[in-house]
């Protein structure tokens, strides 16, 4: 009897996880497990807390799995997976190496594997770069117009390499049409956004007047055609539309070099009404994993690297609204009475990897009360009453955040003192979640809008999935 409830379970778990509906299947293996728990309902659990990027609890399956089991190769597998996504290269190398030695046929193990050894000679590669690098690559790199072919039919800025709206919508039009931008161009325009970026302060105070409008998205992921959905349903920029997107711009999809020079070009333009946060994914360990600098790699020039490093480390951190609301990426620290006035005084010039910063960028909500670790490896678990001790301790009555995949593309949680608004609909191709925005008029009212995704070209990834 119980051997069929568990298997009961466990096919219906199985039919959600073709679904994409990873959040009930995961309820289904939990009730299989906890009446007779086995290697494979571990490593099922195991593969869907990771889709939704919940790797520390993926890879607390995954050992669950192998201690049931020593010789499933699978629990390896999914162990090696998810050392990879926590960036513990070493470990995942030795789970791979187990994979192989109980399956010698399993060619995506062996793939795996030698990704694994990449990524390690990248970090050393990149270590030893840096130790040499004094001066900034803007200062160093140089590229010549000369250099452009004459059957080159991308995107041209003009002579005096002045970008006007109407200049940035033929660029935008060329994205489109999937050409490639050339890069002396691209180049121009980093060196532009990165006069206004290094003069921003970590925390942006904006304002909403009569008459005004503040839309605030999320994450886009590099989902370039979403975000000219939402221009064309909310409209473009303009002196009186602001923009927020608070953060996740780039990674995984497969345009983020279209999305990251289109909202560059729209600040560039529109320096008061278009403002851009970091996210944990404007950073180089990211960036190097989930395919930014691959794509960069292969639409431009491995120089770039270097330049949306430093621009990404420029990037404001959050933002207050009329002293009312906070706008941060992830979340709050596990510090406790934290005041906006200590991150203020941050150094953002670095990678996000420790301490209070990393908090802000890694940090997720939680329905248990108080500060707990992050099935992510990073950032805290806060509850509700942290919601509420922040806003009274910065006189403030709301937070936004990003950061999480939301089905309906957002979610109120923490007595309604917290709004998760997450932009990139279908995320990934596979998820077949709404996107969504905030609008905001002079009162300050929440009017959340949801849409569906739009078509895309199908192209190459440029990253590893390594599920």
């Amino acid at each position: 009897m119980e051997e069929e409830k568990v298997n009961e379970f466990k096919s219906q778990a199985n039919d959600l996880f073709q679904k994409m509906k990873y959040e009930e299947a995961i309820e289904l293996y939990t009730k299989a497990i906890e009446i007779k728990p086995n290697a494979i309902l571990y490593s099922n659990r195991s593969i869907c807390l990771m889709k939704l990027e919940k790797f520390m609890q993926g890879l607390e399956d995954a050992n669950k799995s192998i201690e049931l089991d020593p010789k499933y190769p699978k629990g390896y597998y999914r162990k090696g997976s998810a050392l990879f996504e926590l960036m513990k290269f070493e470990e995942a190398i030795e789970a791979f190496k187990q994979v192989v030695l109980l399956a010698p046929n399993n060619k995506l193990a062996r793939e795996k594997y030698q990704l694994c050894q990449k990524e390690i000679k990248r970090i050393l590669f990149e270590k030893a770069i840096s130790r040499e690098l004094e001066k900034s690559p803007f200062e160093t790199l140089t590229f010549n117009k000369n250099d452009i072919p004459n059957d080159y039919d991308g995107f041209i800025l003009p002579e005096n390499n002045i970008l006007t709206f109407e200049i940035v919508k033929e660029m935008i039009e060329s994205f489109k049409n999937e050409k490639i931008i050339h890069s002396y161009y691209a180049f121009e325009i980093l060196k532009q956004i990165r006069e206004i970026l290094s003069k921003l302060p970590n925390v942006l105070e904006l304002s909403v007047s009569e008459n005004q409008l503040l839309t605030v998205c999320g994450d886009i992921h590099g989902q370039f055609y979403d975000l000219l959905n939402i221009f064309e349903i909310n409209g473009y920029p303009t002196e009186n539309h602001f923009y927020l997107f608070n953060g996740d711009m780039v990674d995984r999809g497969s345009f983020s070099l279209e999305v990251i020079l289109t909202l560059f070009s729209l600040k560039i333009v529109f320096p008061q009404s278009v403002h851009l946060h970091r996210g944990n994914h404007e950073s180089s360990n990211m960036n190097s994993i989930f395919g930014f600098f691959n794509e960069v790699r292969t639409k431009l020039d491995f120089k770039f690297v270097g330049l949306f490093t430093e621009l990404f480390d420029l990037l404001p951190l959050s933002s207050i609204v009329e002293n009312k609301i906070f706008i941060v990426h992830g979340g709050l620290p596990s510090k406790e009475d934290f005041k906006i006035e200590e991150l203020k005084k941050i150094d953002r010039k670095q990678q996000p990897d420790t301490g209070i910063m990393c908090d802000l960028l890694w940090s997720d909500p939680g329905y248990a009360i108080g500060i707990r670790p992050s099935p992510r490896g990073l950032g805290v678990v806060f509850g509700a009453d942290r919601t509420q001790k922040f806003l009274e301790n910065n006189d403030l009555q709301l937070i936004i955040r990003s950061h999480e995949v939301k089905m309906g593309g957002y979610e109120v949680t923490h007595n309604d003192k917290l709004i998760t608004v997450f932009s990139a609909p279908n995320y990934g191709d596979n998820m077949n979640n709404f996107g969504s925005y905030i609008n905001f008029r002079s009162d300050l009212k929440v009017d959340i809008k949801q849409f569906q995704a739009v078509p895309h070209p199908k192209t190459r990834t440029y990253y590893a999935n390594m599920m």
